[in-house]
């Protein structure tokens, strides 16, 4: 006789790709920044150098720097967010103690708002607020929850070390592609890695994937072009 798993709404939540967002976000965002950043560099440096040292020089300062820019904005940003969020959450205990009756009020309104009749919401309202007033109002009022609420260290972790990732491969390029002409590989190979990248993001969050390839590509290949004209129009021989 089959045997079927049970439906456990953890087991459903799991499903669905939004718990992978603040992750993810990061993390793309940090491999495609070190893709397009650090190839962008170099093809500027390779359009106006002889050598490969100045080029090599540059790229590994760039991979470096920008992987610890990376993870220290977002740092900041994210920890920017987390302190608004406790501020916000302090502000409703205080309000849930002072005024219970209209915080209760504003829970069944939004429910109403939501589709419930008024009655229903009210009776919502007070069921949630019996057993949890503060997490439903965080989750409810505030729209705070375990998917949308930050974490600067898993944030930072996962910008520096894709940007780190995505800045390699690039390099990798700059060691092995022959001087002469290195612009025309880095960019090759850039556009093959962003592909990959856009792919991979696509498939990991359930989004459109030549949607994805499309949109990381185009965006990409501005960057690098301008760069290579930057370098073509202000660099010397080096």
């Amino acid at each position: 006789m089959e045997q079927h798993t049970p439906v456990t709404i953890d087991n459903y939540l799991d499903s669905h790709y939004i718990h992978r967002s603040n992750w993810l976000r990061a993390a793309v965002l940090g491999a495609n920044d070190g893709i397009i950043s650090v190839s962008s560099l170099a093809i500027g440096i390779a359009a106006a150098s002889v050598t490969r040292e100045p080029i090599v020089l540059a790229t590994v300062a760039s991979v470096v720097a920008g992987a610890l820019s990376m993870a220290a904005g977002e740092y900041v940003s994210v920890s920017s967010q987390t302190d608004t969020e406790k501020a916000d959450i302090e502000r409703e205990k205080i309000e849930l103690a002072a005024m219970p009756e209209q915080e209760l009020q504003i829970l069944a309104q939004i429910y109403e708002q939501r589709g419930l009749k008024k009655e229903t919401a009210m009776q919502v309202a007070k069921e949630l607020t019996e057993k949890d007033a503060l997490g439903t109002h965080v989750r409810d009022e505030l729209g705070i929850n375990e998917i949308s609420q930050a974490n600067p260290i898993q944030a930072a972790f996962a910008s520096g070390a894709s940007f780190t990732a995505g800045g390699i491969l690039p390099l990798l390029v700059v060691f092995l592609a022959p001087v002469k002409g290195m612009e025309y590989w880095l960019y090759g190979f850039t556009i093959l890695f962003l592909i990959i990248l856009g792919a991979i993001s696509a498939k990991t969050g359930g989004s459109s994937i030549p949607k994805a390839i499309m949109r990381i590509t185009i965006w990409g290949t501005i960057a690098m072009a301008l760069s290579a004209l930057v370098g073509y129009l202000f660099g010397v021989n080096v």
